[in-house]
């Protein structure tokens, strides 16, 4: 329907160019079209899709003056290659009435200002020709299994497919795209990501009041995470919130997973931590989870014990399920500590109790020989390469020793007492009552 109307609309431009040439006082109009026109003959032909485009684009006029000025080229693409194989939000993108002057400059991509055919077509190098849009085209010719003849990257399918004598038309296999329409989509579509507004969900009631609660004020950027690190922790989605904002990653935030990765080759190199390494690099698991909260903005300590202290580890110690594990879980502590800032505080309080994430158990630390030492007794260890590793957001220490939680005695039982038996004092009498009953006798209740 809409071929048929642009074939009307040019049939009554033929017609009033026709009797304003007829008028002796009015001379000839250069853009003057008659019924054997390029353009009726694209309107009429196959590349019915194209045609509603350039009616769409406004650019009927446009193209009725290059034809009075010019013998023109078209590329015109297949109907198919316009309904089915167009990107459906590229094509949407085209016909928004804000992006005409895309649509336009896509259109005019595709006519020459000059016509050649396909014996005029290019045989020895690569020719470039300018269109109607100030933009080039290279034309081509690729004789490899076949002759074929190309515009850009698309196959002219259908060479001399109409020929009028103000023009010709050629039938190519794609759509052809300039790269300022296609930076204009691309520019569009990243603001239209960035514009998206994230799902909140619904509001609260306070059961109290009866009223709205209002929402927590919005986190600062480079503060510490609201929630909890053991909210973060797996197994199960992550709690936390977004990752808070830093120099190591792309869009400026943290990249965890690079941190614990530089951090396990720095106990490499450092010499003496290679067990440690291992362990962290053999679970993978733990390792990615310990890269993901730090890319959440939680901070980590990471008590590493030597080789010496983890060769001394039994079967029996290891030999559990998920025992690696749970020992390094004991062994990471979800604050930022420093050598000088663990010393201070055992100075300062005698015993510290750190969280570890081995949820609940903790560490203990207190001041022993100008040093920090860990855990009771026998299961103690000493702070012996301090600061190993050191970024802000993980810090590893050097232990001498496997450290191992406390298992707390079981509650003893407490039996229930006894029932208390009340015994119910008989009531005195008094003296004066004692010599009343025995001048009167028993004649009176309270006597007896």
């Amino acid at each position: 329907m809409a071929s048929f109307s642009i074939i009307s609309k040019l049939l009554l431009i033929l017609l009033t160019t026709s009797i304003a040439t007829a008028l002796p006082d009015n001379k000839p109009v250069s853009g003057q079209i008659n019924s054997n026109s390029v353009l009726v003959a694209l309107l009429d032909s196959h590349y019915t899709e194209l045609a509603e485009l350039v009616e769409k684009a406004l650019l009927l006029q446009t193209l009725e003056e290059a034809v009075g000025r010019h013998n023109i080229t078209i590329f015109a693409p297949r109907n198919d290659a316009l309904e089915r194989d167009l990107d459906p939000l590229f094509k949407s993108f085209l016909l928004e009435p804000r992006n005409l002057k895309s649509l336009q400059t896509l259109l005019m991509f595709h006519i020459l200002p000059r016509r050649v055919s396909s014996p005029q077509w290019p045989s020895l190098s690569r020719h470039h020709h300018r269109t109607l849009s100030n933009n080039h085209v290279h034309l081509t010719v690729v004789d490899a299994p076949t002759l074929r003849l190309k515009v850009d990257s698309a196959e002219i399918v259908r060479p001399d497919d109409v020929i009028r004598p103000d023009g010709i038309i050629h039938g190519i296999e794609r759509l052809l795209i300039p790269r300022s329409v296609q930076e204009d989509f691309n520019r569009r579509r990243s603001l239209r990501s960035i514009s998206a507004v994230l799902p909140e969900g619904a509001p609260e009631v306070d059961p109290r009041t009866n009223r709205l609660k209002k929402p927590p004020p919005p986190v600062p950027a480079g503060a510490p995470p609201v929630l909890p690190i053991y909210s973060a922790m797996s197994p199960g989605p992550s709690l936390a919130p977004a990752p808070a904002p830093g120099p190591g990653g792309p869009r400026h935030h943290f990249n965890g997973e690079a941190q614990v990765k530089d951090f396990i080759h720095t106990l490499l190199h450092y010499g003496g931590y290679n067990e440690m390494a291992d362990i962290l690099v053999n679970l993978t698991s733990l390792a990615t989870e310990m890269g993901r909260l730090v890319s959440e903005g939680y901070v980590l300590t990471v008590l590493a014990p030597n080789d010496e202290a983890m060769a001394k580890l039994t079967t029996d110690q290891l030999s559990e399920p998920g025992a690696p594990e749970q020992i390094v879980y004991y062994h990471i502590i979800p604050e930022y500590q420093t050598e000088e800032s663990m010393y201070n505080a055992v100075r300062r309080f005698g015993k510290v109790k750190y969280d570890s994430l081995r949820f609940p158990h903790k560490v203990v630390a207190q001041e022993a020989d100008g040093s920090v030492k860990f855990g009771h007794g026998e299961g103690s260890a000493y702070l012996f390469d301090p600061d190993i590793y050191t970024d802000g957001r993980i810090s590893v220490q050097g232990i001498d020793g496997v450290l191992f939680p406390v298992e707390e005695p079981p509650a003893t039982e407490i039996k229930p007492a006894s029932p208390v038996v009340k015994k119910v004092a008989k009531s005195r009498r008094g003296k004066l009552m004692e010599v009343a009953c025995k001048m009167m006798g028993s004649r009176f209740t309270s006597c007896q």
